[in-house]
């Protein structure tokens, strides 16, 4: 399991999100508080943001490396400003490669994706017939071999189909048809997403089984004023909300948070 988190609001440095607050991103790489299955979260991470000014695609910077590793991040960090950013230690899944193919967050056009959960011994179970499922402009999107990068792409293919449904319809869509799929034989499969548009994070929380990985909110708080925080876990203290089993969860620059059971 990964932790992830992203941020909408006012511009600020990346630091102020990644790495400052007192259980940020940077410490859970190391000392994570609700993971399930694992002890840390060294397989890798990745940050992606849009420019501050002006409106142009997504950048991203990933390395394989821990988080806590790498002596480029802190004065990028203190460099970079951006009014939306995603984040994502990586914890890998077994048998899935340690490369930078398989670093998130994804990306395709204006979109960012970071996905935490697993499609059980996916390469056994799954992944031909989810491969079956993909558009070709989805299929060619893919560069790695995890769970996550097909998963994405399946919402890419659904939204490519009905773009007027938009991403929460294209994600609600590739929960249920990736649910049905792991019923017969049954699967273990686990979705805790952020996706990112650039003006409005969409997130959801989802999984088969007990257990589900966590995902929680943070809006306007004192810290953080006109700002939403979506996180595997809390960044500091405050009133943090657990997000809801089986729900997605969209949020735009005015913090109203809109919630669909699925």
């Amino acid at each position: 399991m990964c932790r992830l988190l992203g941020y909408l609001g006012p511009a600020l440095s990346m630091e102020q999100i990644l790495t400052k607050p007192k259980h940020s991103l940077l410490v859970q790489s190391y000392a994570p508080q609700e993971m399930k299955v694992a002890l840390m979260n060294a397989d890798g991470f990745g940050v992606g943001w849009y420019h501050a000014q002006r409106q142009e695609l997504p950048y991203t910077y990933k390395n394989i490396l821990p988080m806590w590793s790498d002596i480029n991040l802190s004065p990028l960090s203190r460099y970079i400003e951006s009014d939306c950013m995603l984040g994502y230690v990586r914890s890998a899944t077994p048998g899935l490669a340690v490369e930078l193919s398989n670093c998130q967050p994804f990306t395709q056009g204006q979109l960012m994706f970071t996905h935490n959960g697993y499609i059980e011994h996916f390469r056994q179970t799954l992944r031909r017939p989810l491969r079956q499922l993909l558009s070709a402009q989805a299929e060619e999107w893919i560069q790695g071999t995890t769970d996550s990068e097909y998963f994405c792409a399946l919402v890419l293919t659904y939204l490519e189909e009905t773009p007027e449904q938009g991403v929460e319809g294209a994600l609600r869509r590739a929960l249920q048809t990736l649910g049905e799929m792991a019923q017969s034989p049954f699967v273990k499969f686990a979705a805790t997403l952020v996706i990112s548009t650039g003006d409005r994070l969409i997130g959801c929380r989802y999984a088969n089984f007990d257990n589900i990985p966590s995902l929680y909110l943070s809006c306007q708080s004192p810290d953080y004023p006109e700002a939403v925080i979506l996180a595997s876990e809390p960044l500091f203290g405050g009133d943090w909300k657990h997000c809801p089993a089986q729900s997605i969860i969209s949020v735009g620059k005015d913090c109203e948070v809109h919630i669909q059971r699925i």
